[in-house]
Order: structure tokens, then C-alpha cells, then sequence
């Protein structure tokens, strides 16, 4: 589960302060996917950074697993960062020079101890992932070699490669077409169900949200009535 409570997050604006986020409370189950729409500039971006505890917000609490990250180090905010949060940008961002079944292996050496010791495991999990997105039979190939859609299933199944609690999503269709943008829609649903995730999905996209288990908007840096 993330809960965030009555976040409010201030940033300089010449001799004052912009307010990015007023107030803001929402929850997300594990197993559910929670959207979150606004108009460019409402907040969203911020609110995900918060959520991935990127960013600490003026007041307000956020709570992962039970976990009180509003107040963290940053040592400590990376580490649950590492563990319990799958980040998907909005650009895939792969290494060029990497396999995707090597975009997926990396996450296991990111300066963990035991990282060694734990390749064989990492490399089974990472197939499986590479399956449950569909793309077993890709993962021998460099991101060139892939379509966009592929290439935002292969940032999903990386986001997920060290089994985070909490997975937050940004604009995942943004640069797709319709049909792409809906099946990468779709295998969030599935795999948010099947990995028992709590999920945030930043999307401008209003055709998806009533697939979602819950919906929010922002408008202002504040929560609004939701207009289909």
C-alpha cells in the first residue's frame, strides 16, 4: 500500500514560494491501479516524485508498506527506493548497448552486496519477467531492434525486477498509438493483479481511466472533481 497524507510541496519562485502540491491525500491498494489525470502543470510529475520519495514535500507523510518515508536520508530513501519502488518513466530510457534481457540483469548490480551470489536467481526472474510482458522470445535484443511498444514493456518488466510493492507509472502511452498505448494499459492491469502492487499511473490519456480502480485529478496542485 502508499498512502500519501495532506502533502504539501512548495518550490523558490523569485522572492516567494510556487505552490506544486495543497493538500493532497490519496491511498492505493496492493492489487489496484489508481489513475492520476490534470491538465500540464497540475502537479502530477511532482506528485510522482514525491511518491518515489525523489522529493520531500513540505509537510505531509508518505507511507509505503507501512514505512514512514517523508522523513528519510537519502541513503535511506534510495535503499527503499531499491527495494520496494519500480519507477517507469514516460521515456524508456534503455542502454543502447544492452540486450533487454540485460536492461532487466543490471538492476541486480546497483552497488548491493550479494549481487554476485544472486545472478542466477536474478537471471531467472528476469526471464520470467521478460515473459510475463511478452517478450520471451526478444530478449536477446538491443533496444533499436525493438518497436516503442516493446521497448516500454521491456521499462515495465525492469521497474518490476526487484519485486517493489509499489509501482509508480509515468504517461506509460504517451508515445504510442491507441491500440499500442491500451495493451501496455492493460499489462499494467494484469501485472499490478498478478504481482499484488499498489500502483500510481500519471496518464493525460481520459480513454483508459475508467479501467482503472480508482481515478484522481489535479488541477492546481489540488484534488478536483474528476470531468470524463
Amino acid at each position: 500500500m502508499i498512502a500519501l497524507d495532506n502533502i504539501t510541496l512548495t518550490f523558490p519562485d523569485g522572492g516567494g514560494r510556487l505552490t506544486a502540491l495543497d493538500g493532497v491525500s490519496l491511498t492505493a491498494d496492493r492489487g489496484t491501479v489508481t489513475g492520476i489525470t490534470g491538465p500540464s502543470g497540475s502537479g502530477k510529475s511532482s506528485l510522482l516524485a514525491v511518491a518515489a520519495t525523489l522529493i520531500r514535500p513540505d509537510s505531509g507523510n508518505v507511507m509505503i508498506g507501512g514505512v514512514d518515508a517523508s522523513g528519510m536520508s537519502r541513503t535511506e530513501s534510495a535503499a527503499l527506493r531499491r527495494f520496494s519502488i519500480g519507477i517507469v518513466f514516460q521515456q524508456a530510457n534503455l542502454l543502447p548497448s544492452l540486450t533487454a534481457r540485460e536492461q532487466l540483469l543490471v538492476m541486480n548490480e546497483l552497488g548491493e552486496p550479494g549481487s554476485r551470489r544472486r545472478r542466477p536467481a536474478a537471471a531467472a526472474h528476469a526471464d520470467e519477467l521478460l515473459a510475463a510482458v511478452g517478450l520471451a522470445e526478444h530478449g536477446a535484443k538491443r533496444p533499436h531492434q525493438l518497436s516503442g511498444g516493446q521497448r516500454q514493456r521491456v521499462n515495465i518488466a525492469r521497474a518490476l525486477m526487484n519485486d517493489p510493492s509499489v509501482l509508480l507509472v509515468d504517461e506509460p502511452t504517451s508515445a504510442l498509438d491507441q491500440e499500442r498505448g491500451a495493451a501496455i494499459i492493460e499489462l499494467i492491469l494484469r501485472l499490478t493483479e498478478e504481482l499484488d502492487t499498489a500502483t500510481l499511473l500519471v496518464t493525460h490519456d481520459l480513454t483508459h481511466l475508467p479501467r482503472m480502480h480508482d481515478t484522481v485529478q489535479l488541477v492546481d496542485g489540488r484534488l478536483a472533481q474528476l470531468q470524463y
